[in-house]
């Protein structure tokens, strides 16, 4: 199983670039009217891929490393949004965001890797999840990312609905 996990994690960057891929250039930051019914956060699509690269980094790999060094953490969750703002996520790179969680994910693969049994039974506590173990906070992890893909199909769907 848990090579199953890493082996989808490892495979993410490729398919999050290649969906992103497909989505024209004036939409990466197109909002709908609405956001009624998307399946990730409310965001544009350069915000989704923005999101994903910062929750990676402080957010996954952070919550990983503490359970593995310290005993039950309390690991806090992130205001997405206010980190969207402060970070200026409509302006970013598209090609620096996109090096820049290849790394990122490729490091948490890589410590997820070399894990023993008895690591992936370490506990904690999530907020807004309650207790977790470290094998429970990757498939959090793994359905994150598909929750961000659901998204940008979702906008997808919405930019088509609002050209037809």
């Amino acid at each position: 199983m848990h090579e199953f996990v890493v082996s989808a994690l490892r495979r993410f960057p490729s398919e999050l670039a290649a969906l992103y891929a497909t989505i024209p250039g004036a939409h990466a930051a197109w909002a709908p009217p609405s956001w009624e019914g998307i399946p990730s956060e409310r965001f544009t699509a350069i915000e989704q891929i923005c999101h994903v690269r910062d929750i990676e980094i402080d957010g996954y790999q952070l919550r990983l490393r503490r359970l593995l060094e310290e005993d039950n953490p309390l690991l806090v969750s992130i205001d997405s949004e206010r980190v969207a703002r402060e970070r200026g996520y409509p302006d970013a790179p598209v090609k620096q965001i996109f090096e820049a969680f290849r790394e990122a994910r490729e490091r948490t693969a890589q410590t997820i890797a070399g894990l023993t049994e008895s690591q992936w039974q370490r506990r904690g506590v999530f907020e807004g999840y309650g207790p977790v173990t470290v094998t429970g906070l990757v498939h959090y992890l793994c359905s994150h990312d598909q929750q961000h893909l659901a998204g940008l199909h979702w906008l997808l769907g919405k930019m088509a609905s609002e050209a037809a």
